[in-house]
């Protein structure tokens, strides 16, 4: 039977032919680790579990990764709120978002890069990007060039004349284009940073999964996961930097899941509306919430109540 699958990208449900038969090569995009996992990260991980399981099941040789965001302003905020280390505080969720994994029955990662641990390949990919003209150096930051990128919003349907900074993207009189995003991040006293040919900083978000992808699985992959809260601007920059460098389609097939919602709300770290993996875990079996995965459409939203 002809597996079909709803691909962002293209708005349809298009027929699923992996790049190299018999094998998929698929990123999930991870946690930006800087609190305890909710039951929203658990839908997501399990959607994706699911669609790899079934994806073994038909016969194919799946390589799935799945990353750790670990150096965030997110991060830094929540370590200096504490007084503790910011490497530490991300490990230590890291560990717990394994241990959750392992309690819902979530085969392992092929792979789980980490952005701590890449910086030599996210280096690399900005310095490609600045030599093909598709970033630019000011002042210790380096942002990449939307309008040199004629199909930017393309995965979001958004047209650049009409888009709004924010999520994650600064206002600055210092960029070319509103739009642009950030690369690399000059560093601040007390953050996390790292020596580059722009001065000492830290990796944007975006650059992140990027680099990681080109590394661990290569310049094309067949499926790529996460929320449909990534789809803009995340997913998109990830398209923007990867195709900028590669001249190739990067993802066959664009996959998210809708979101999960408590009391009306999408549950969020940042609203303090969230049910805790290890709350779930500790009144229920791990299977009832792969079966309230399952009962219904995973792009739709899922309504969660005791």
């Amino acid at each position: 039977m002809t597996l079909k699958i709803y691909n962002t990208l293209t708005r349809s449900k298009d027929t699923f032919v992996p790049l190299d038969p018999g094998k998929v090569l698929m990123y999930v995009c991870g946690p930006t680790v800087y609190a305890e996992a909710h039951i929203g990260h658990a839908m997501s991980a399990l959607v994706f579990d699911i669609v790899r399981r079934y994806l073994e099941y038909s016969g194919y040789e799946v390589k799935y990764a799945m990353n750790y965001t670990d150096v965030d302003d997110k991060i830094i905020n929540k370590a200096n709120q504490l007084g503790q280390d910011p490497y530490e505080l991300a490990q230590g969720y890291i560990d717990s978002y394994a241990r959750n994994l392992r309690d819902l029955n979530i085969l392992p990662a092929t792979v789980n890069p980490r952005a701590t641990e890449e910086m030599p390949y996210i280096l690399d990919m900005i310095a490609r990007l600045i030599a093909e003209d598709r970033a630019y150096a000011v002042d210790g930051d380096v942002y990449y060039k939307v309008d040199a990128d004629a199909d930017y919003g393309k995965l979001s349907g958004r047209r650049l004349e009409t888009m709004n900074a924010g999520a994650r993207i600064q206002v600055d009189d210092r960029k070319a284009h509103p739009m642009d995003f950030a690369l690399w991040k000059a560093a601040k006293p007390g953050e996390p940073s790292w020596d580059s040919p722009w001065g000492k900083g830290r990796p944007g978000w975006h650059i992140e999964c990027s680099a990681m992808n080109l590394h661990h699985l290569g310049e094309q992959i067949d499926i790529h996961g996460g929320g449909n809260d990534l789809i803009f601007p995340h997913h998109e920059n990830e398209i923007a930097q990867t195709e900028a460098i590669t001249g190739k389609q990067f993802a066959q097939v664009w996959m998210h899941n809708g979101m999960l919602t408590l009391k009306n709300e999408k549950m969020s770290k940042s609203i303090g509306n969230i049910v805790s993996i290890d709350e779930f875990l500790a009144h229920h079996d791990a299977d009832l919430m792969r079966l309230l995965v399952l009962s219904g459409s995973y792009r739709g939203p899922l309504v969660y109540g005791e």
